[in-house]
């Protein structure tokens, strides 16, 4: 079965950059992606859906994982658990699976394309991290920010990305604060230790001389999943940080930059 089709998608992007691209371009693009490898796993793990579908994934990748801090997850799963995001889809996978191996489920605040994969759509809140997000998307939201199940999330919205020859993320975005406070909810840091490949870093950096604005190198974090095969992942568990910190003696976006700095703090 092919869940994901990398032509059919370009050609309904927004993109006219992507349109444009020759037909060899394009195909490509989908060898990069190992598109037809994740249509066989995909189709391997068809009847396993929800929170069972992440360890199958980690197991046919051989991924081991190696958590320290495991004691500082609190007894209520109502918290928003935050990390960096060093590699775009194996960090989200050994998140969400610590979290749901803790607590039994979750809800992902995740880029919409997650929700093209059967097996995840029940756990992803989906946003649109390049534009505005549709009404649909903020409802589900907002029922999820205001229910009682663990929200995992990684603020700076996108994948860490090199500057000054240091891998780190973008700017954090504020609403985990905000919501945090107004949803009472206690935040749980989370650090991975690890970064992409040269080449993920070198295609960003020549994008970004060339004026490209179309982020080319996403296209490669199929290829940075398959990359971590058979390798360790360390993760970093810090203590919660309990929502009443967050008092008016900063902004939103100074909360959000401290919570950022302590994640960093963990390695």
């Amino acid at each position: 079965m092919e869940y994901i089709n990398i032509e059919a998608q370009i050609n309904n992007s927004n993109s006219l950059f992507l349109k444009k691209l020759p037909g060899f371009i394009v195909k490509g693009i989908a060898k990069v992606t190992r598109q037809d490898e994740i249509n066989r796993i995909l189709t391997k793990y068809s009847a396993i859906v929800g929170v069972d579908f992440l360890p199958k994934i980690l197991e046919e990748l051989n991924i081991h994982v190696c958590v320290e801090g495991l004691e500082n997850l609190p007894e209520s799963g109502k918290c928003f658990f935050v990390a960096n995001h060093p590699f775009g889809i194996v960090d989200g996978l050994i998140l969400t699976h610590t979290v749901a191996s803790k607590y039994g489920d979750f809800r992902a605040i995740g880029n919409e394309v997650f929700v093209l994969i059967p097996q995840l759509r029940p756990l992803i809140a989906a946003v649109n991290v390049f534009g505005t997000n549709p009404k649909k998307y903020l409802q589900n939201l907002d029922q999820v920010f205001n229910s009682e199940i663990p929200i995992t999330h990684f603020p700076a919205g996108v994948v860490s990305r090199i500057k000054k020859w240091k891998v780190r993320d973008y700017t954090w975005h504020k609403t985990f604060i905000s919501k945090s406070v107004s949803c009472k909810r206690d935040i749980v840091p989370f650090y991975f230790y690890g970064r992409n490949s040269i080449l993920f870093y070198t295609v960003f950096l020549i994008r970004k001389a060339l004026g490209i604005n179309t982020n080319l190198e996403l296209a490669l974090l199929p290829h940075e999943m398959f990359n971590k095969r058979n390798k360790t992942i360390r993760v970093k568990i810090g203590k919660p940080v309990p929502y009443q910190t967050f008092d008016r003696s900063k902004t939103p976006v100074q909360w959000a930059d401290d919570i950022k700095t302590l994640v960093y703090c963990l390695k």
